[in-house]
């Protein structure tokens, strides 16, 4: 019988959410006849995992330092098989910008940006409104700043003694549009989800909170949009080097029918109100059946 680690928690912003999907998928593992046990991960991760002897580690972290290729790093010294992504690919994703140089090269449509700090983007308008910030290297859309109308200046929300998501930031094109989603399993495409929200994006509340969100899967959109998105997420995952399950999310501006990549997770959510759980589960695939696929996938040099 293989043993499990299961680490999850960390110190990272998304804390709460890697709590909640490591326990879903401990639970899983459990059920599905593996030795599991769980580990909330501290900054002495190597003593921990060494307390446990694991054959194979599940990543359920979240977030800097669980999923920007710095623990996949960890995981290959130790040589223990591990989840996901390995290094390269996994700090590839994480950072937007050069996310996007690499689906660019991949033939994906991007939206504009422009690198700027804290101060330049609360001082003056970096691009022409409308237009989002994003902290580069932040998952779960902490941070995201909606910037609408030239008239009412640059967001001074980033001035505030409260924020705690860097200097190193990005002023990206707003894609007005239909929000999507498409997981990837393997070297295969799960389906197309749309997200409905009634707050102003898909933000943390409503990626997280119950009822924050609407999921429809598969998602009413044209049959050839479908299989666009299908296809550029898969062409994502490929050409980042992903291993293992990922989500790539997406805006479709029907009215110029634009299909624009925002980014590509590495550690997608294992929550009750995740997405690549329900896509599974509409291929027909259990919880416990796709936590199982998760851990005879792992390996090392991913």
């Amino acid at each position: 019988m293989k043993r499990v680690a299961v680490v999850y928690g960390g110190w990272s912003s998304e804390r709460e959410v890697s709590l909640s999907s490591g326990e879903q998928m401990l639970r899983a593992a459990k059920a599905a006849g593996y030795d599991a046990v769980g580990i909330d991960a501290n900054r002495d991760l190597a003593s921990q995992i060494a307390a446990e002897k694991p054959d194979v580690i599940l990543n359920g972290l979240h977030g800097p330092w669980g999923e920007d290729g710095c623990v996949q790093g960890l995981f290959e010294i130790l040589a223990i098989p591990y989840t996901h992504s390995g290094v390269t690919a996994s700090a590839i994703a994480m950072d937007k910008r050069k996310s996007k140089a690499v689906y660019t090269q991949a033939g994906l449509d991007v939206a504009e940006d422009v690198a700027v700090t804290r101060a330049e983007a609360a001082r003056a308008h970096p691009i022409k409104p409308p237009y989002v910030i994003k902290p580069v290297n932040e998952g779960s859309s902490f941070g995201v700043v909606f910037v609408r109308e030239e008239n009412n200046g640059p967001s001074q929300l980033l001035l505030s003694d409260e924020w705690a998501y860097g200097d190193n930031l990005m002023a990206e094109e707003y894609i007005p549009g239909r929000e999507l989603t498409v997981a990837v399993l393997g070297d295969k495409p799960l389906a197309v989800t749309e997200i409905t929200t009634l707050r102003e994006f898909y933000d943390f509340d409503a990626k997280y909170a119950a009822g924050g969100s609407r999921h429809v899967v598969p998602a009413d959109i044209p049959e050839p949009v479908t299989k666009r998105a299908l296809e550029a997420a898969l062409k994502a995952h490929q050409a980042l080097g992903c291993r293992g399950v990922s989500r790539s999310d997406f805006r479709f501006d029907e009215k110029k029918d634009r299909l624009v990549i925002l980014e590509t997770n590495t550690q997608p959510g294992m929550t009750p109100t995740s997405l690549v759980p329900e896509q599974a589960a509409y291929t027909g695939m259990t919880f416990e059946a796709l936590v199982a696929w998760m851990i005879e996938d792992a390996s090392c040099r991913r």
